[in-house]
Formats: structure tokens, C-alpha cells, sequence
């Protein structure tokens, strides 16, 4: 059935800037086409890639960055409902709860009451996960999981270090390398965080803004940094030789200090891209008690700038998600 004449509530951009960018509208509703579905949204995470999207991605080098024009709609964190199948469609129904990285990278469109997601994107939502919980779970946990699963050669044994513990991708990081076994999980992070971190598991727990890493931490195996920035290398002295740092963002770490005291830093390797398959198998970790996700706080979709205004204060416990359908 089309569905172009219908429209939804959505929350669009119409020019890069701050918070105040992001307003609700009535637009036109998606229509699948084939191999996709039209997902009834009823939560929408919130993502790093979401406010640098607003700001025009002003923190990436011009030639790196996406090519999106205005009006655009954010978002690629969502959790709902199979509300219409596209031609071809056969392993989805209607009325099947879903949740989905949708289209990364690239355009998502999740901050709406609909969204049109490829059947490639999807997995089932575990049962015992509601919306909300769901919504908070795909980008982060596959950016953890794709990488520590899936690309770091660490069987662990060693010492694993999480820098930004806290946030959306570090606090599925320190249960992941829990799982595989790290002889000491260390997690960074404020001092508020701590009661939060030693509940996921952690062994030892760093206030960064009391102690310098490298100065709580010697001969660490493996260190995962979801901060990056000007002063990365400062962790570097934190590694033993032959130890590695894996960065989810950009940073200094002075490649030829790094070389010479022995330590491999993994950039441009950690790019996060949807994978129903692999959400499939975070699923199931979920399901099985394996692994848990945090919500920092939720918000109604209209209020979406207030949301970003919360990122910009930082110290996130876990994930910021949008509330669509109350």
C-alpha cells in the first residue's frame, strides 16, 4: 500500500549549528522500497555521529567529510515495529519488533515516527529488552563488538584498559573484554562513574581527574580509547611494548613516539557499520545476561535539542535515547 500522501512527525535540521537547529515538523512519510521495510520508530538513540551531523561534521577535515545537504533528518539508533514490507520482503512480518543500526554509514532518518530500514540492517529485539533499552544498544555495542570481537587480536590474559568507560561505546568495552577473558579490566573515567563501572565487573577503576592514566597504569596490554583528542598521547607511556591502543576517534597519538617505544595504534581501522547479523549476535548476548546497556537519559523526540544539550554537558552514564511513541 503507498504511503508517499501520508505524512509523521519528525525532527529535522534545516541549517548546521547548535541544539536550536533541530526542530519538529510534519514531513512526508517514507515508503519502502525493495528489500526494505517501514519500521513504526517508537525509541531513537542518540550517537556522536548525531551532534557532529548537526554541527555539518565540523570536526572531520573537509575532504573526509559527509556529503549531506539540509533539511536532514538524524539518527541511526532505533528500536520498533515492522509497520510495511517492500517488494520481496519474506523473513520480516508485520508487527515484528525490530531494532537496527539503520544505514551506516550514511543517512539514517531515525529521529521520526517512521523509518524505512534495508532487511540487511535489522535483527529481532530481544525479548527482554524494552524500546527504550533497545534504542540505546546498536551503534554503540556493534562499534565495541565489530572491533574487539571482530578485528584486535587480544586473547586476553593481559591488562585491558578502557578510557571513557562510561560512555555508550566504553561501557559495552569493558564487558566485552571481560568476556574474552582479560586478566584485569581498568576502566577511566570521573569519579562519578565508579559505583556505575564496578557493578559492569571492572577490576580497577582510574578517576582521570585525579590521576593521569599513564601514571594509574604500566604495561598495559591493550588500551581502548573512545575520547582521542589533541593530548591522546598521553596514554602512551601506559603500554608495554608490544601492547596496542585501538582509538574510536581521532586523536595525536605522534605515530613516531609511539613506533618507538613499541606501541601500535590501530587508526582508521575502527569504523562501525550496520550489520542485522551482528546486532544479532549482541542480541544474544544480551539475552543471555552476557552483556547489559546503560541509559544516560530519555527524552521526548520533540524535545530532540534538549537531548543534544545533555551530550554537550558530557559525563554520560551510557546512552542518550529519544522517546517517540509514549
Amino acid at each position: 500500500m503507498a504511503t508517499a500522501h501520508k505524512t509523521m512527525g519528525a525532527v529535522r535540521l534545516h541549517a548546521f549549528g547548535g541544539p536550536e537547529v533541530l526542530v519538529y515538523e510534519e514531513v512526508a512519510r517514507p515508503e519502502p522500497g525493495p528489500g526494505e521495510v517501514l519500521v513504526r520508530v517508537h525509541a531513537a538513540g542518540v550517537n556522536p555521529a548525531d551532534w557532529f551531523g548537526r554541527r555539518g561534521f565540523d570536526n572531520i577535515p573537509p575532504e573526509l567529510r559527509p556529503d549531506r545537504k539540509p533539511p536532514v533528518i538524524l539518527g541511526s539508533d532505533i528500536s520498533g515495529v515492522v509497520a510495511e514490507l517492500g517488494a520481496g520482503v519474506a523473513d520480516w512480518q508485520v508487527g515484528d519488533e525490530v531494532f537496527a543500526l539503520v544505514n551506516f554509514p550514511g543517512s539514517g532518518n531515525g529521529y521520526a515516527e517512521y523509518a524505512v530500514v534495508r532487511t540487511a540492517d535489522l535483527a529481532r529485539k530481544p525479548a527482554g529488552l524494552g524500546h527504550v533499552e533497545a534504542a540505546a544498544v546498536p551503534m554503540a555495542a556493534l562499534t565495541a563488538y565489530q572491533f574487539l570481537a571482530k578485528q584486535v587480536e587480544y586473547a586476553g590474559g593481559g591488562t585491558a584498559v578502557v578510557v571513557g568507560a562510561a560512555g555508550g561505546v566504553g561501557h559495552v568495552a569493558v564487558q566485552l573484554l571481560r568476556n574474552a577473558g582479560a586478566k584485569e579490566v581498568v576502566a577511566v573515567a570521573s569519579g562519578r562513574h565508579e559505583e556505575f563501572l564496578r557493578e559492569l565487573g571492572v577490576d580497577r577503576f582510574v578517576d582521570y581527574t585525579r590521576t593521569p592514566v599513564a601514571e594509574a597504569v604500566r604495561d598495559a596490554e591493550l588500551i581502548v580509547d573512545t575520547v582521542g583528542g589533541p593530548e591522546a598521547y598521553r596514554l602512551l607511556p601506559a603500554v608495554r611494548r608490544g601492547g596496542q591502543i585501538v582509538p574510536v576517534y581521532l586523536g595525536d597519538y605522534r605515530p613516531a613516539e609511539a613506533a618507538a617505544l613499541g606501541v601500535t595504534v590501530q587508526l582508521g581501522r575502527w569504523m562501525v557499520r550496520s550489520s542485522g547479523a551482528d546486532l544479532a549476535e549482541v542480541a544474544d548476548l544480551l539475552t543471555a545476561g552476557r552483556l547489559r546497556v546503560a541509559v544516560d537519559s530519555v527524552h521526548p523526540l520533540r524535545d530532540a535539542a534538549a537531548a543534544h544539550r545533555r551530550a554537550a554537558e558530557g559525563h554520560l552514564q551510557g546512552k542518550i535515547v529519544l522517546r517517540v511513541v509514549e
